[in-house]
């Protein structure tokens, strides 16, 4: 059976869940192990790429509240069997934030597995253009790339990451009912 990863993109899919299906009752294991055997293969691990919540110095207790949540969250994910976390950083400029290193986390693992021969597939969720030279050099390597994404607004999947990979599927309100604990 083939072998494949699921790669997250924390921000991006925590919106759609958020924005599109209004926060469901949701299981990312059970969600991971629906889209490898939609793929035909055996899920070798699930990676989340996220980034932990700012919090001022001193934070404010909405801040501590944020990132307690998030941090229960993350706990819960690290017990899930075959799940990897790569956390970057939350960076302000001004009065905006930026993730910063979760780009090249989720580059850098695609990237290795690929060349190392460990995976047949990689699913990834995202709808992020910066993962295009890491599914182009997946691709080089034999590996099938797969997309889930959302069409639903105010969600977006930039059209070079559509073109680049070989598979693409929306994520449906089936897929996340499916997805339920």
């Amino acid at each position: 059976m083939s072998k494949a990863i699921v790669q997250i993109d924390g921000a991006y899919f925590n919106n759609v869940l958020e924005k599109v299906f209004k926060r469901p009752a949701f299981s990312y294991e059970k969600f991971s192990d629906i889209l490898c055997s939609n793929a035909g293969c055996e899920r070798v691990r699930t990676y989340y790429y996220h980034c932990m919540p700012y919090q001022s110095d001193p934070p404010t207790e909405t801040e501590r509240k944020r990132y307690s949540r998030m941090d229960a969250f993350m706990a819960h994910l690290r017990k899930l069997p075959r799940f990897e976390i790569r956390l970057g950083r939350l960076q302000k400029i001004g009065n905006a934030f930026k993730q910063k290193g979760v780009d090249i986390w989720f580059s850098v693992d695609l990237c290795k597995l690929s060349c190392k021969g460990a995976i047949d597939k990689a699913i990834l969720v995202t709808g992020d253009s910066d993962f295009v030279p890491a599914v182009n050099v997946a691709k080089e390597e034999g590996v099938v790339t797969i997309l889930y994404y959302s069409k639903t607004p105010p969600m977006y999947v930039h059209n070079q990451l559509l073109d680049a990979c070989d598979e693409k599927y929306e994520i449906t309100k089936d897929l996340i009912v499916m997805s339920k604990p």
